[in-house]
């Protein structure tokens, strides 16, 4: 690529992202609750959304699941909303809605025409003030948990990150799978519910992100009377202990009866999300294995035929990314032979400079999200969201892109030979479940 046209390149990225700059307010209500605002008024369109500091990390270790659980707990009804009747009445007003719960953080939100602002605003305050938790909501929500464990982990290689957090973490909390185990729920006493959402479900541990076509003096006024009556809790302390480095290789063998095609697994425990470092890392995974021309895929898939999958992630979270490299083999092509040809990829990067044209590509992936992700107000409220609570840097949804253009092919090179080393992971044969294991 010549220089004028790299030139030209980056002169329209600059410009695009400078367009496409997110303008929003932010301020605390004196109860400690969080509020960002996003104004746009291209479409009638508006979102209200909450994000709370509580993940599948949180609470006592006999009691895992209780943040996911809470994610459907909190659908069940309110004071002033019957048993039911929450799902009910978003779609009857023309909207949309959905959660999510991960190891860090729990997010609810529904999408609503703007005219049901308030509406919106309403059901969330509700969710946070006074709902309902008692004996019927909780056996209801049990089953519903049950089911969607059945659908999720125990499928072909559900549990993939369950036996990757097993064998990665040892103290961490991140050892336990976000969803939990089934028999602490059983276990779990309707004290033990309430005081869990006593503890991490006030307003002084949560961020609410109003964002689409509002008029913002209004909008503060609504934020103010419904969610200024809510009263604040103790401060959420946290105290993980801290794992050890990985200094030498592990090996180990993790059965799954869901599955025919063995796997190798190389997790790696590294850096939280917001650090410079898993930003290079995202790089690194991307040009792993981001797409059907990536390293990974072009050698093992498409050239050699040695593999029906193989893959690089890196996966963000609060305190430990986990970073894993995946394969599942072709015929009779071994695990080792897999992992053998995938280090001889990472050794490469590790001791040369990936090509000017890979790195531009990259680049250009890393644009094309940038932009997606802030193309709806959705994205942008899932946005703000998770850069306050998780990063503690609102303002990345703007400098986000240029982070990653800061990101040299040198920095590449250096962060993969920092830390994806065979002394510092977890190798995992990843094998079907016979009878007699």
């Amino acid at each position: 690529m010549t220089k004028t046209i790299m030139l030209s390149v980056f002169v329209f990225f600059i410009t695009l992202a400078q367009a496409q700059k997110v303008e929003f307010t932010e301020y605390d209500l004196d109860n400690g609750l969080h509020v960002i605002l996003h104004q746009d008024n291209t479409a009638p369109v508006v979102i209200t959304s909450v994000m709370y500091n509580v993940g599948g990390k949180d609470g006592p270790r006999d009691r895992t699941g209780f943040a996911h659980f809470f994610e459907h707990l909190l659908f069940e009804g309110s004071e002033n909303i019957g048993r039911g009747e929450f799902m009910k009445i978003i779609p009857a007003n023309g909207g949309t809605f959905n959660a999510n719960t991960s190891q860090d953080r729990t997010y609810y939100y529904e999408i609503f025409p703007s005219n049901k602002l308030e509406l919106g605003l309403w059901l969330e305050s509700e969710r946070m003030l006074h709902p309902v938790i008692d004996e019927q909501g909780v056996e209801t929500q049990n089953e519903v948990v049950k089911e969607e464990k059945r659908q999720s982990y125990d499928r072909p290689y559900g549990k993939f990150l369950e036996v990757v957090g097993e064998n990665l973490f040892t103290v961490h909390p991140y050892k336990d799978t976000n969803i939990g185990e089934m028999e602490h729920l059983d276990a779990a006493t309707l004290e033990e519910f309430n005081a869990y959402f006593n503890k991490y479900y006030g307003p002084n541990n949560a961020v609410l992100i109003v964002a689409g076509d509002i008029d913002k003096a209004e909008t503060m006024k609504m934020v103010e009377d419904y969610f200024g009556p809510v009263k604040p809790r103790p401060e959420v302390v946290r105290d993980f202990p801290e794992e050890e480095p990985i200094t030498s290789t592990k090996r180990v063998k993790a059965y799954d009866a869901n599955i025919q095609i063995p796997a190798i697994i190389a997790a790696y425990r590294l850096p939280g999300q917001a650090t410079r470092d898993a930003f290079v890392l995202d790089m690194i995974s991307t040009y792993l294995s981001g797409g059907k021309s990536s390293v990974l895929y072009k050698k093992l898939v498409d050239e050699q035929k040695m593999a029906l999958q193989a893959q690089a992630i890196n996966l963000g979270q609060v305190d430990y990314n986990i970073f894993a490299l995946l394969a599942l083999p072709l015929g009779d092509v071994s695990l080792d032979t897999l992992l053998a040809e995938i280090d001889e990829e990472i050794l490469k990067m590790q001791n040369e400079l990936i090509s000017e044209r890979d790195y531009q590509k990259l680049l250009n992936q890393f644009e094309s999200r940038f932009v997606s992700s802030n193309s709806s107000v959705a994205g942008i409220a899932s946005s703000l969201a998770t850069y306050y609570l998780l990063y503690e840097d609102v303002d990345l949804i703007n400098t986000q892109l240029e982070l990653y253009r800061s990101i040299t092919r040198e920095e590449i090179r250096d962060v993969a030979k920092k830390y994806l080393s065979p002394n510092q992971r977890v190798e995992i044969e990843y094998l079907p479940k016979k009878e007699d294991n």
